[in-house]
């Protein structure tokens, strides 16, 4: 008689460990590891016909046919110059769900047990797909200090993407900038680690929602990466050696990690860096012994890129490269071939099934807490475009950072009737974008958002002036006749990321060589931070014209620029959108909020400059200022606030700001610790909490932070300082207070 009864792992009232160990049993070895690979590029599943739907590729048939199944899928709606995926080819916002759709039935299909795969995507500032929404860049992000404003915006993207069909969000997180010389600076919410925890915390709030055994169908689970200290590469360099000791790797680069895991992140991916010789990704004490022994973490680790097969280096082979991942605690390969060969190096006897099974069950139980065995489908709508643009441009907003006004020039007065828009970044949108952003339909240029915003009448001319890159000096005349005929010239520079169809990418995407106008991101870092011969003789020759010059930096990390014009700001990456807010900021409709999560270099030869580095008494250059020419935390405003005097009463900082101006502004309240008593050598400074107020002229408030204890590891005498910024509270006078077990 046919038993006909249900299996364990197929009822959705049962707990999600029961269900994964009923469904683990059942399996062979081969589905078992076909679980833990991930070894397609998304993007080689399908193909558009000439009718314009998808079909299915013999590639995919095959990776399916391999392992019986597929336990996940990297990049099924990745779009860029790498993939070669663009509006013509490529899914839309409207048949992403029906692509998504088609490749699942195959994969269940193609299961002998019906095990769904994971559509893992790209979402480091919005989903990477054709029609997502672009936010700006996390150092972007990290200059606005607004976690609430961020969480809405990673709600909106989780949205998008499971909407779309997929469902695992690859989010850059928990790198921190040390060398702005490194290409991913942008990817970095800046150095610091408490600034970058609050924005993790907020990132995995919105994303995933609530805490729980399942997500909601509008919510996606995240893998933060990189796991653990890739910004600290020497150089500057990319995937270059690390020289980190613990106390520098606890201290510095994995609070923004720990954030994320008791706020319930459900993945984090081991990077490629190695820490004290030996790799991420082969790295036990890191991934076992404190990410899940000491943190409790139950989730999923994930292998960067082809990382696995980089251990082959010291292992001697592919198959006993892809053992070590697996015993140090990789549950999910990326395009590796060393997970292939996981069923031989079980009989070679280099890992345990049980470790494989370990492994499996991590996969299975983000499947069913997902809820795709019993919804393979999408099942919810796209979320308004508008609401994305909306957030997208609120966050360009509020990332916009006054750096100097010197000359008063800023907010563009009403009286200036002649403005002159120069720049190799003034009239171009495709540039704000940042890398590994999709292509894109439409976006707001400078020039578009000052045309559009400024009073009816004002004359505005626009001249490139120059390239970003190269020595072609021959558009400078006119940008110089341009700038002489008008009361004010708003100067646009900076750097790119966007990559081109002749970009030489790596296997792992990240590009082996500058083309173009590239200067920033993945695999395009720099030896020095100038802007560049032809963009400072443009600077240079349109600021001698004696027209009042207001310098715009759009840019992924932090360039030197000579402070020759009246005023200075930054919008880092700000988005498709963030000329719309540069504008509104130029034109003083909206203040400029945003503050540094890095410092700023005088000079190159500087390096490092970042505020919180061990307070050791120590001199100058001879040659050289050693200080940073704006530091961590300033930024200006169109009004003044003056602070109270800090208290600590009952456990909560207490001071009152006052906005001493004629403008509403908002001010951001930075907590600073100077350890007095300490065990080992402490940081000159730490920021220890901040809040946001905003104030009308001549308002006063009193501002309350709770100034918790969990994130000092010692307790003993300590300054609290409380000021502007991190330069700022150097200078003010500090709380001593005691704190006692």
């Amino acid at each position: 008689m046919t038993d006909t009864t249900t299996p364990l792992y197929r009822d959705p009232t049962a707990p999600v460990d029961t269900r994964a160990r009923d469904l683990l049993a059942r399996m062979t070895l081969r589905e078992k590891v076909g679980q833990l690979n991930q070894r397609m590029y998304g993007w080689d599943a399908y193909r558009r016909t000439p009718s314009g739907s998808f079909e299915l590729t013999e590639a995919l048939h095959a990776e399916t046919a391999r392992f019986a199944g597929l336990g996940a899928l990297y990049g099924l709606f990745r779009a860029d110059a790498w993939s070669g995926v663009d509006h013509t080819n490529g899914p839309g916002a409207q048949d992403s769900a029906a692509l998504a759709e088609l490749v699942q039935r195959h994969v269940l299909d193609s299961s002998r047990l019906g095990i769904p795969a994971l559509f893992v995507e790209e979402v480091p500032h919005g989903h990477m797909a054709l029609d997502g929404t672009v936010l700006p860049v996390n150092l972007a992000v990290g200059a606005t200090w607004d976690p609430a404003l961020y969480e809405r915006a990673a709600a909106h993207a989780a949205a998008e993407l499971r909407a779309r069909g997929a469902h695992l969000a690859l989010v850059s997180a928990l790198d921190i900038s040390r060398d702005p010389r490194w290409g991913r600076t942008e990817e970095c919410f800046g150095e610091d680690p408490h600034l970058a925890a609050r924005l993790t915390e907020a990132l995995v709030r919105g994303m995933q929602g609530e805490p729980g055994d399942s997500f909601a169908a509008d919510k996606a689970p995240v893998v933060l990466k990189h796991f653990a200290g890739q910004g600290a590469t020497v150089g500057g360099r990319n995937s270059a050696e690390s020289e980190l000791g613990l106390r520098e790797l606890h201290d510095i680069h994995l609070p923004a990690a720990r954030a994320g895991v008791r706020a319930g992140a459900a993945a984090v991916m081991s990077a490629y860096n190695e820490v004290d010789g030996l790799p991420c990704s082969g790295n036990r004490a890191l991934l076992h012994q404190l990410l899940r022994e000491d943190w409790g973490f139950d989730g999923l680790v994930m292998a960067d890129g082809l990382a696995v097969d980089r251990l082959a280096r010291i292992t001697g082979d592919k198959v006993s490269a892809g053992a070590l991942a697996l015993n140090a605690g990789v549950d999910l390969s990326l395009w590796d071939e060393g997970f292939t060969h996981l069923e031989e190096a079980v009989e070679r006897g280099l890992v345990s099934e049980a470790t494989v099974d370990a492994a499996v069950a991590r996969v299975l139980r983000l499947k069913f807490r997902l809820g795709l065995f019993e919804r393979p489908y999408s099942t919810s709508e796209l979320p308004p475009a508008a609401q994305g643009r909306e957030l997208s441009t609120a966050l360009a907003r509020g990332a916009v950072t006054l750096l100097h006004n010197n000359g008063g020039v800023l907010p563009i007065p009403p009286t200036v009737s002649r403005i002159a828009v120069i720049g190799p970044q003034s009239a171009t949108y495709a540039h704000q974008l940042g890398d590994y952003t999709a292509p894109q339909r439409s976006g707001v240029s400078v020039l578009d958002g000052l045309r559009r915003l400024a009073p009816p009448g004002t004359d505005i001319r626009h001249a490139p002036g120059s390239a970003l890159t190269g020595d072609d000096l021959s558009g400078i005349p006119e940008a110089v006749a341009a700038a002489a005929a008008s009361d004010l010239a708003v100067l646009v520079l900076g750097g790119s990321s966007a990559r081109t169809p002749d970009t030489d990418f790596d296997a792992n995407g990240a590009a082996r060589n500058a083309v173009s106008e590239m200067t920033c991101g993945e695999g395009a870092d720099l030896a020095g931070l100038s802007l560049g011969r032809d963009q400072h003789a443009l600077l240079d020759a349109v600021t001698a014209t004696g027209t009042p010059t207001a310098v715009v930096l759009i840019q992924g990390r932090p360039h030197v620029v000579p402070e020759r014009a009246g005023a200075l700001l930054t919008a880092w990456y700000p988005g498709p959108w963030g000329g719309e807010a540069i504008a509104e900021v130029l034109l003083g409709r909206a203040q400029p909020t945003g503050r540094l999560p890095v410092s700023v270099p005088r000079s190159v030869a500087q390096l490092p400059v970042y505020y919180n580095h061990k307070d050791i008494e120590y001199s100058g250059y001879v040659d050289a200022d050693a200080e940073p020419l704006y530091s961590f935390g300033h930024g200006l405003s169109y009004t003044s606030f003056e602070y109270g005097p800090p208290r600590l009463v009952e456990g909560v900082v207490e001071v009152e700001v006052t906005n001493t101006g004629k403008r509403q502004g908002r001010s951001v309240v930075q907590v600073y610790v100077r350890r007095l008593l300490t065990p080992v050598w402490p940081r000159t400074l730490e920021l220890h909490a901040f809040q946001g107020v905003e104030l009308a002229p001549g308002e006063q408030y009193k501002v309350e932070i709770p100034f918790g204890t969990d994130q000092l590891d010692q307790i003993g005498a300590v300054e609290i300082r409380v000021a502007q910024s991190a330069r700022a509270a150097l200078a003010v006078e500090p709380l001593v207070v005691s704190l006692r077990a």
